[in-house]
């Protein structure tokens, strides 16, 4: 191998395969992206260095057939910590006496990130205009729900009171929700809170009508600290993420639940020392590419009886918390996280 030294020193990740597509070389970069020493990489066959790539295997082998490259760009890398990386790689045949490929892979996250963010901010405002509207047209009917109940419930005995009372409060409830939804209630302070305290009361929630075939599993870092937040604005968004992943297992499949502290993150275009990040996990279908670039959208849904609010009502919600949703989906992997600063002002 010549210019080694060259490879050595770049940024861009390179590996070299021979025809059995086991790893001759791979230079520093490589390990970094990939967590992996080059003690462990070099010998061992390119798809087990990682979880799963985009790119087939049967695209390296045709390239030893015809001796001729490819570029893949905007390529899925799972790495196996089960990161998701978007590369873009390109692979070059290296014509010597014994035939190798030249891989070169180069993370490309942070301008995807950038684009997906400005994307997202956008339909942030058509969500906010929609949902505002909305909400106007379910506030009137709400509230001659409420007040039918109320009448019903002065002429009931005691003892048959009890459903009049729950109908009452959910559409409080509701009725909160809509007032929050149509404005930021100047009246109502964010307080501190301990975000698994109310995801406990999400999964409480959901428990009660859960299909015998679905699991929940939590996975949470006690090291969290009580964040500031509108507990019911929270439990809503959260709950509607996670009631979308029960619909798409379909009766049977596996959520998992996840908190972990995130340091030094650019959440919107601003800079937060410290946040939280929820990670919201099923092992479904997936989401079908033709809903990824408007899944934040109302109305986008890809069931025949949903109404396609869930989402983007939990991402206004979020984003009242100066907080941001994002979303990665592969057949059998759909991961929706949360991140929502733990010190920010509200937004007005």
């Amino acid at each position: 191998m010549h210019n080694v030294s060259i490879l050595e020193n770049m940024v861009t990740s390179i590996i070299i395969v021979d025809q059995q597509l086991n790893i001759c070389y791979n230079n520093p970069a490589a390990e970094q992206l990939l967590k992996l020493s080059t003690k462990r990489m070099v010998g061992s066959h390119l798809t087990s260095v990682y979880h799963h790539l985009s790119s087939s295997k049967q695209l390296f082998e045709q390239s030893f057939k015809t001796e001729q490259g490819f570029t893949d760009n905007l390529a899925t890398l799972i790495c196996l910590d089960l990161r998701s990386v978007t590369v873009d790689l390109c692979v070059s045949p290296l014509l010597q006496e014994q035939p190798f490929l030249l891989l070169e892979i180069r993370q490309v996250d942070q301008q995807q990130r950038i684009s997906a963010e400005m994307q997202q901010m956008t339909q942030q405002q058509l969500a906010k205009d929609l949902v505002k509207g909305l909400a106007h047209e379910i506030k009137n009917p709400l509230g001659g729900l409420r007040g039918a109940a109320q009448l019903l419930h002065r002429q009931l005995s005691d003892d048959s009171k009890e459903y009049t009372q729950m109908i009452m409060e959910q559409a409080d409830r509701l009725n909160n929700l809509v007032e929050r939804l149509l404005g930021p209630n100047k009246h109502h302070q964010h307080s501190k809170h301990n975000i698994h305290q109310v995801l406990e009361k999400i999964v409480q929630l959901v428990s009660f009508e859960l299909p015998a075939g679905i699991h929940i599993e939590r996975d949470y870092d006690p090291s969290i600290p009580d964040i500031s937040i509108d507990p019911e604005q929270i439990q809503q968004a959260l709950l509607n993420i996670i009631q979308n992943a029960i619909q798409a297992l379909a009766k049977q499949g596996e959520i998992k639940i996840i908190t972990r502290v995130a340091n030094q993150l650019t959440i919107n275009g601003k800079r937060h020392r410290l946040a939280i990040e929820i990670k919201i996990l099923d092992n479904g279908p997936g989401i079908p590419d033709e809903l990824r670039q408007t899944l934040f959208y109302p109305m986008v849904t890809g069931r025949a009886e949903g109404t396609g609010l869930g989402l983007s009502i939990a991402q206004t919600l979020i984003q009242q918390h100066q907080g941001r949703v994002d979303f990665i989906s592969r057949p059998g992997y759909t991961e929706f996280n949360v991140t929502i600063p733990v010190n920010h002002e509200k937004e007005m």
